[in-house]
């Protein structure tokens, strides 16, 4: 097995494949994630009108949102390379989401970052089965990342 396939690799764009100075989040994400997170995920930075075309055309939801997971194809081979999926994130919502949590941009994206990547582990926090699942898992590795609230809690409280 390929030693890089044994961990998480990030990429991060701006949705039309250029990459973007995220200020560490593919490293912050890779180091945070669970060991079970292996092999590639790429995330998307876009506008609001952008991931609201999305939301539309994928949830049939016509509003933006601020993140959105799409898993990727699982390889037949178990040793092969796998791309977990792509993560999308608003950073309008996201710029606003930090100032209304009072915490920066950068750990902003890195809340929905995590949260993203939950989502393409399996989670799904909509499922009220699932749901204190997931919320146990963000709260576990954000505070391993060093961030004050993760985005479920947040939107509990």
């Amino acid at each position: 097995m390929d030693p890089d396939s044994r961990r998480l690799r990030v990429s991060v764009s701006d949705g039309r494949g250029r990459s973007v100075r995220s200020g560490g989040l593919g490293r912050w994400l890779a180091a945070v994630a669970p060991a079970r997170a292996r092999g590639g995920v790429a995330i998307a930075l876009v506008s609001d009108a952008h991931i609201q075309k999305l939301n539309r055309q994928y949830r049939r939801k016509n509003a933006p949102t601020d993140v959105l997971s799409f898993p990727g194809e699982r390889p037949e081979n178990p040793g092969a390379d796998a791309h977990l999926g792509d993560i999308v994130i608003a950073t309008g919502m996201a710029r606003r989401q930090a100032r209304d949590a009072g915490h920066t941009y950068q750990s902003e994206l890195r809340v929905l970052a995590l949260h993203g990547l939950l989502h393409l582990l399996g989670y799904d926090h909509e499922d009220p089965d699932e749901a204190g699942r997931m919320a146990r898992a963000e709260a576990r590795l954000r505070r391993k990342g060093g961030l004050p609230l993760g985005l479920i809690e947040r939107s509990r409280a």
